[in-house]
């Protein structure tokens, strides 16, 4: 279940991008890959993973751009996001 949803999420991440940044598309596939990522590796494994204080930085800037993409922004959003999974996965 959590591949697929993580497949999921990343399809429809990869859509809204070729539609021009379609917040909607956007916002789903965000979910989708975060409920995906809970299934695959559980509750606390992500929650320690998120909030380790060396990532902090990188949770914070992942987590702002998804509420930036929730709000209706989808290129901040998504900058913001991508620099917060660099961070994170470094």
């Amino acid at each position: 279940i959590g591949v697929g949803l993580v497949g999921f999420g990343l399809f429809f991440l990869l859509f809204g991008i070729l539609l021009y940044f379609d917040s909607v598309l956007l916002a789903f596939g965000n979910l989708l890959f975060l409920s995906g990522l809970l299934f695959i590796i559980g509750f606390r494994r992500t929650f320690t993973f998120f909030f380790q204080r060396s990532k902090l930085k990188g949770t914070s800037f992942f987590f702002g751009g998804l509420i930036v993409v929730l709000m209706r922004w989808p290129i901040l959003g998504m900058l913001l996001e991508g620099y917060g999974f660099i961070s994170l996965f470094r």
